[in-house]
């Protein structure tokens, strides 16, 4: 993430993630599932405006700029959102009693498998610890960040790219030598998360991760583009038929490799280059997908 302060405001970009391979390894007792996932942050993000007060009061605001076809789905300004929640656990670990008005322009949709949420949280920690002057080390920081979701260790990392495991909490940098423009696209119906891994199916190939991580330690895009797996796309696919009319419009496009992001409704497809990305975006625009940009890993 980027953060700068100007005056008594600090300016941040929260980005969002896709997933170029998710395997679900397994229940585990608290009800989560174990997975095993590669992610990598992408240029599409959301902007977020934190004013410190000196008063207890925690305020958030919400402005929606993505496209009108994906406003169905709310964004609470209330205490059930993400960055509310995190400015409010940094408070009750550090005894903290001042309070910030925040601002937050959504541009990433949500229930997407996009981490949209996730990021906003992880980029709330990040700000509000330096903002707030509370001197909470990386490690103190990430274990505040599992507690608020699977995905927001990760957005904390220090790296575009990172395998994480366990319930996506443990996360190990990748030092991928890729810079990659994809075209990504969302319909307007959504996923619940929940729903979705309800329904998945356990995989037990414990190797299938290796051809992907050994692509992109070399910096081979195109190969790496052979190796995406998302096991949580049947179950998407059985739930949201407009899933399944990504899938078919993706595979009519020639992208080097293409897939849902994480959960979903979101989907991606690998390209060549930037003007490769725009020329597949146009495409699918003018077959009325509700939203499609072209974004790079960054």
């Amino acid at each position: 993430m980027l953060f700068r302060q100007h005056d008594r405001c600090w300016l941040a970009q929260a980005p969002a993630k896709v997933n170029w391979f998710l395997r679900v390894a397994g229940k585990r007792p608290d009800g989560y599932h174990e997975i095993e996932t590669v992610m990598a942050r992408v240029s599409l993000c959301d902007t977020i405006l934190f004013q410190p007060t000196t008063d207890s009061a925690l305020t958030l605001r919400v402005r929606c700029a993505y496209p009108p076809a994906l406003r169905a789905t709310s964004i609470p300004e209330s205490g059930e959102n993400l960055v509310l929640r995190a400015a409010e656990l940094l408070r009750q670990l550090t005894r903290y009693s001042g309070g910030a008005q925040i601002t937050l322009v959504k541009r990433i949709p949500a229930a997407a498998g996009l981490g949209g949420g996730s990021s906003d949280a992880a980029t709330t920690l990040a700000v509000l610890n330096h903002a707030w002057q509370l001197r909470l080390s990386d490690g103190e920081l990430s274990m505040t960040a599992a507690e608020l979701g699977s995905d927001v260790p990760f957005f904390l990392a220090r790296s575009v790219w990172a395998k994480c495991t366990g319930r996506g909490e443990l996360v190990e940098p990748l030092l991928a030598r890729v810079r990659q423009w994809l075209v990504l696209a969302k319909p307007e119906s959504g996923l619940s998360t929940a729903a979705v891994y309800r329904n998945c199916q356990v995989e037990k190939d414990h190797r299938a991760i290796e051809p992907l991580l050994a692509a992109l330690a070399h910096g081979d895009a195109a190969r790496a583009a052979c190796h995406l797996r998302n096991g949580l796309q049947p179950a998407a696919e059985a739930q949201c038929a407009d899933v399944v009319r990504l899938k078919e419009e993706f595979a009519r496009l020639p992208v080097c490799g293409h897939q849902l992001t994480g959960s979903g409704s979101a989907y991606f497809g690998v390209c060549r280059n930037r003007r490769h990305a725009a020329a597949c975006a146009s495409r699918l625009r003018s077959r009325g997908i509700a939203a499609v940009w072209t974004v790079s890993t960054c």
